[in-house]
């Protein structure tokens, strides 16, 4: 009888034990760990938060400050840069978010009536938050912080002396990433006159493609994709 009793408490145990065994892990759960940026393409290594990204134009582009959303006149650039370090990069699908804190514009130029050269494209008012989200089209939103609104101001030279044009921007830049190129794109950004010389255009509308976005903190500078 002992011997039956210790046989049927073993299988018992044996019993409960298989049934406490964990559940294999759902297809996909792995990818529900990824986070929304990532070096080396989808699902590859993460962004570390306080990582530097940077992106130059991209190739064969230019930086243009047009004073219509249609037209052709104005600044146009053939360098900038935009720098921007990571707050945060939750897991898919989600949004990481990234501190603007650099966005420069070298080699200008102007075909505006009057106006000789360009002496200076600056942005003020740094820096600006930035979120990337992974829904479709993998929108980007740039919102002003602490310093102020969005400012460019452009100084040139003209016919009429140095001339000192301010502009601002009112509620969210936005854009679009892209994991084929890598790259971020913004298109008629609509910048207002808040400043400087009657002859100054009234409007300026921002447009830019930069990319490939890579991350600067990690050796060989990988590109950063959006999963």
């Amino acid at each position: 009888m002992r011997t039956r009793t210790c046989l049927a408490l073993a299988a018992v145990a044996a019993t409960l034990a298989v049934g406490a065994a964990p559940a294999p892990a759902p297809a996909g759960s792995a990818a529900a760990d990824t986070p929304v940026l990532t070096t080396g393409g989808a699902g590859g290594t993460p962004v570390a938060v306080g990582d530097v990204l940077v992106a130059p134009l991209a190739a064969g582009t230019r930086a243009t400050f047009y004073s219509t959303a249609a037209g052709s006149t104005g600044v146009t650039c053939a360098v900038s840069q935009f720098t921007a370090r990571v707050l945060g990069n939750p897991a898919a699908p989600g949004t990481a978010t990234e501190s603007l804190t650099g966005h420069t514009f070298g080699s200008c130029t102007s075909n505006v009536t009057g106006v000789t050269s360009v002496r200076s494209l600056t942005v003020g008012n740094l820096p600006y938050t930035v979120s990337v989200g992974d829904s479709a089209g993998y929108p980007v939103a740039i919102a002003a912080g602490a310093a102020g609104p969005f400012q460019a101001t452009a100084v040139l030279n003209s016919w009429f002396g140095t001339l000192t044009c301010s502009y601002q921007l009112s509620g969210t830049f936005t854009g679009n990433a892209d994991n084929t190129a890598h790259s971020l794109a913004f298109r008629n950004e609509h910048f207002v006159k808040s400043g400087g010389s009657s002859l100054c255009p009234g409007d300026g509308y921002f447009s830019a493609t930069y990319g490939p976005l890579t991350d600067s903190s990690q050796a060989g500078g990988p590109v950063v994709h959006v999963n």
